[in-house]
C-alpha cells in the first residue's frame, strides 16, 4: 500500500460536520473513503476525527483518547467507520520464534482490540453502529 497523506478539500463542504479547513488523510484508503462520503447522495452528513472516545490501554494500563477515522450519517444509521488494513483485524498469529515484529504486533492488536470495544460501546450508548473497513470494503486489491 503506497503512502497517502494530506489535506481534503470536499466538493459538498454542507456535508462536513466540524473544521473544513482540518480535514487531514493518514493514506490513500481514507482518501478514497473520504471522496466516497462526499459525493455519495445517501451521505447526509461526515466527518474524519473529529470525535474522541476515552479507552484504557492494555499496554500500559492507562486512559488514552481515540480518534476514530471516521463519523457517517444517513437517512437509516449513523455509524462510526476505522479504516485498516484486513491483517490487523485479526490476532497475529504466534509464530515458532518471537521477534520484535510480532511482539509489536501484539501490542498494536491489543491497542486496536481496545479502541474497538471503547468505540463500539460508545456506539451502542447512541444506538450508532462501529465498523472496521479493510481493503475488502474500499474494493482495493492489494
Amino acid at each position: 500500500m503506497k503512502t497517502y497523506k494530506g489535506q481534503f478539500k470536499p466538493k459538498n463542504p454542507h456535508k462536513y460536520i466540524g473544521n473544513l479547513f482540518n480535514i487531514i488523510y493518514r493514506s490513500g484508503w481514507e482518501l478514497k473513503y473520504m471522496m466516497y462520503l462526499d459525493n455519495h447522495p445517501d451521505v447526509l452528513q461526515w466527518n474524519s476525527e473529529e470525535i474522541v472516545i476515552p479507552y484504557r490501554s492494555p499496554v500500559d494500563g492507562r486512559m488514552h483518547r481515540y480518534f476514530p477515522d471516521f463519523l457517517v450519517k444517513t437517512k437509516n444509521v449513523t455509524m462510526i467507520i476505522e479504516i485498516k488494513p484486513k491483517k490487523q483485524t485479526t490476532p497475529p498469529k504466534k509464530p515458532k520464534k518471537v521477534s520484535r515484529q510480532y511482539l509489536n504486533e501484539v501490542m498494536t492488536w491489543g491497542v486496536n482490540e481496545a479502541k474497538w470495544k471503547a468505540a463500539d460501546e460508545y456506539c451502542k450508548d447512541r444506538q450508532w453502529q462501529f465498523r472496521v473497513f479493510t481493503e475488502d470494503h474500499l474494493g482495493i486489491k492489494t
